[in-house]
């Protein structure tokens, strides 16, 4: 399979326009930033994902590399993107994959115990996917005729986690409670990253009391966001991540425009200055936070 620009998931590439929906954005790529003076991982990008001013997924990953973001995990949110998700970590050894149904795909499915089925079998089959997921809940754009479905999904991608020792990937948007209850309806399984972290200083402390590896996106930059920064203080070094979550989260100061693995050097440092930091010992520590929460180097 080709890990180029996907042709046939329209609806993948018009999830990019959806999170700002209603603006007039600048789809310019940003110049990259200065690199970062050690490696580190971005631990969540959607590669298959096109917005704007594309990049070709080697592109991508050598632009990145240029930077020092020298390793990448590729999530996939539904099928096609699970299969394009371990075709591309196939390819590129700078990638490691994450296959699941994202919380708002989990309601659309037609058939949940076939889709879950297929998830399994490429989680189970490969050892580059080291992850199960983005599952999760988003009560923001599931209403509640899909939330029985979306937790019914969580469950299952709970358990898989667990039964092939991959890690789980959570994605939370406006269910911090609603998370947390299933999590500890079900056991999280030793290895938890809580994606694109969202919450206050007492949902990191809840997080972390379970085991959780915290994830930090762009959002850390954003103005209105000083409770995450907060948030983002009180987390050991030890379990701190970073993402783009991209195309999505784009940091300041180019919010808006695509984003892309090469703009993590923006939040590392942004992380840095909240926490009070030396750069490369944030940088060291992330890049092992990484390895330990996806199961080792790659």
């Amino acid at each position: 399979m080709s890990t180029d620009r996907p042709t046939n998931e329209p609806t993948r590439a018009r999830a990019a326009t959806e999170e700002t929906s209603g603006a007039r954005r600048d789809r310019q790529r940003p110049p990259a930033p200065e690199p970062l003076p050690l490696p580190v991982v971005d631990n969540h990008c959607h590669l298959d994902i096109a917005d704007g001013d594309w990049l070709e997924t080697r592109e991508a990953i050598e632009l990145a590399g240029s930077v020092n973001v020298t390793r990448i995990v590729q999530i996939g949110c539904d099928l096609p993107g699970a299969r394009w998700a371990v075709a591309a970590a196939a390819e590129h050894p700078e990638l490691i994959a994450g296959v699941a149904l994202h919380p708002n795909e989990a309601p659309r499915v037609e058939d949940l115990d076939a889709a879950m089925a297929e998830i399994e079998a490429l989680a189970g089959a490969h050892d580059l996917v080291r992850a199960v997921g983005e599952t999760g809940l988003d009560h923001f754009r599931t209403g509640e005729d899909g939330r029985a479905v979306q937790e019914e999904s969580f469950r299952r991608h709970i358990d898989l986690a667990k039964r092939l020792d991959k890690t789980l990937v959570i994605h939370d948007r406006d269910a911090h409670d609603e998370v947390l209850r299933v999590l500890d309806e079900e056991g999280a399984p030793d290895r938890w990253v809580m994606h694109c972290f969202s919450g206050d200083v007492d949902l990191a402390r809840a997080c972390l009391e379970r085991g959780a590896h915290l994830s930090f996106a762009g959002t850390v930059t954003f103005k209105n966001a000083a409770g995450l920064r907060n948030a983002l203080a009180v987390t050991p070094i030890d379990r701190l991540l970073v993402e783009t979550d991209a195309p999505y989260l784009t940091p300041t100061p180019f919010r808006g425009r695509p984003n892309a693995s090469y703009l993590v050097p923006h939040t590392v440092r942004a992380m840095a200055e909240v926490r009070g930091d030396d750069l490369e010992t944030l940088c060291e520590a992330i890049n092992l936070n990484t390895e330990r929460a996806f199961g080792g180097p790659w």
